[in-house]
This record gives C-alpha cells, sequence and structure tokens, in this order.
C-alpha cells in the first residue's frame, strides 16, 4: 500500500507538471517567444518523458543533465545545434640545432607506425595548450607553442562517434630533451632526423606532409609555414579569443588608410 501511494503521488506531480507547462506553453506562444529550453538534471530524469509528450526533443546532454528544446516558431526549428565536432591536438616538437623532431608509435594498434604525440582538447583548452599538455603526457618532454602548422577536416570519423573531426598539428619548441614516455599509451618514443622521418614508410600520410612541411620552414624560414596566434578581444565585454594567422607586419596593424 505505501509503495501504491508514493506511485500515486509521483504521478501527481508528473501530472502537475504536465498541466502547468501546458500553460506556460500557451502563454509563451502568445507572447511571440520563438523557443524554450529545458534542463534536467539527471536525477529528475523522470520528467523527460512528460515534456516529450508536449513536444520537447533533446538537444544535448552532459554527465549529468540533460537539455531539452520546444520550437514555438514558424516553419522548421532554427535554434542551433550542439556542437558536433571533436578537436584532436599534436605537437610536432622540433629541435632546430640538431634538426631532431620528437615522434611517437602508439600501443595497442594494428600499424605502429611514426606519428607525432597528441590528444583531445579539453572544454576550454587552447590549441597550443593541449598539444604542450600531450606532448609532456606521453614523452616526458616540456615544450613551448610556436606555431599552428597544419589543420585536418574529417567527417562522419568513426574515431568521434560518427560526428566530424578536426586535427591541429603544432609547431612546438623543446624545453627537455630527456625522454620518459607513457608506458601505458606509447610503445616506441624517440628523436628521430627529419630527413629520415621525411623519407620513412613506416609513418601517416598527415605525419609525413607535416613533416615535408617543417623542413621547407627549416630551409627557407618559418615565416613561410607558421600561422602565429595572437589575442585579440571579442565583441563580448571582457572576453578575448585567439586568432592564428600568417604573421601580419606591424605597420599593416596600426594603419587607417591604404595607399
Amino acid at each position: 500500500m505505501g509503495r501504491f501511494s508514493h506511485t500515486n503521488r509521483k504521478l501527481q506531480i508528473i501530472f502537475i507538471l504536465l498541466n502547468n507547462m501546458a500553460t506556460a506553453i500557451q502563454q509563451w506562444r502568445s507572447e511571440g517567444r520563438i523557443a524554450v529550453w529545458l534542463h534536467i538534471p539527471i536525477l529528475q530524469s523522470r520528467f523527460i518523458a512528460p515534456a516529450a509528450s508536449l513536444g520537447f526533443c533533446f538537444h544535448h546532454a552532459e554527465s549529468d543533465s540533460s537539455t531539452l528544446t520546444l520550437w514555438l516558431g514558424e516553419g522548421p526549428s532554427r535554434l542551433p545545434g550542439y556542437a558536433t565536432h571533436q578537436v584532436g591536438v599534436a605537437g610536432a616538437v622540433f629541435d632546430e640545432n640538431t634538426r631532431k623532431i620528437l615522434v611517437v608509435q602508439d600501443r595497442n594498434k594494428l600499424k605502429n607506425m611514426w606519428k607525432f604525440p597528441g590528444g583531445l582538447s579539453e572544454p576550454g583548452e587552447d590549441i597550443g595548450d593541449t598539444a604542450v599538455r600531450e606532448v609532456f603526457e606521453e614523452t616526458g618532454i616540456k615544450s613551448e607553442f610556436r606555431s599552428l602548422l597544419s589543420i585536418r577536416q574529417q567527417h562522419t570519423n568513426p574515431g568521434a562517434f560518427g560526428k566530424s573531426d578536426m586535427y591541429i598539428i603544432c609547431r612546438l619548441q623543446p624545453c627537455s630533451f630527456t625522454i620518459n614516455f607513457c608506458q601505458h599509451e606509447c610503445l616506441r618514443c624517440e628523436w628521430m632526423d627529419l630527413n629520415d622521418l621525411v623519407k620513412t614508410e613506416n609513418t601517416t600520410p598527415i605525419t609525413s606532409r607535416v613533416a615535408r612541411l617543417l623542413l621547407y620552414g627549416y630551409r627557407e624560414g618559418f615565416d613561410k609555414i607558421d600561422l602565429t596566434m595572437e589575442e585579440l578581444p571579442a565583441v563580448y565585454t571582457g572576453l578575448f579569443y585567439k586568432l592564428y594567422h600568417r604573421k601580419l607586419p606591424d605597420k599593416y596593424k596600426t594603419m587607417t588608410l591604404m595607399d
């Protein structure tokens, strides 16, 4: 009997919620509102089904909550979709004095090919910081960000749950040289002559291409290949963003008229 009463109380709460929500939706429509966002903590997940019966759809979910939306405007929903890109970052740590490049072979791979150490960027983490962190975690090498070298865009990536994937390779300068690589992630790690990395067939296509890019920069000047970073103020007060582009001469940063 106690269980039945408890169930009844739950049903009553849900029934009241449905009525209140339906009334609120009518009012919001009359006010000209075009969308409703509903945030539901994981411990209140029982309210998802009632919301769905009113037309709400999932927008996204986090580890401890889900967010649903209801479009009230005319025509198809114009609400922005949730983020669907995974961002991976690798660090090409190149020592110009010895012309050595830091490379690893991943453990637990079908093909143990040479590549640059790297991994997924954490939420709120800058690209350069990801590259420096991942290199240190995998190899024990400390480094500094110098530039962005390449961006790979790939869609329906199996490694990104079928979503789009961005893979960014940064040029880093080493601050230490003694390797102490992670045995759980890496099978091998070494400083390899850049020419050898260019010539080897035991590497990935993107690693081979970026190795050639580095060789070109080393011989002709890194200003020909680097995308440098500058922090600029965003349109939102108090916020800043990182802009990556080829180096802009100082006189072009301040000039107001073009001759």
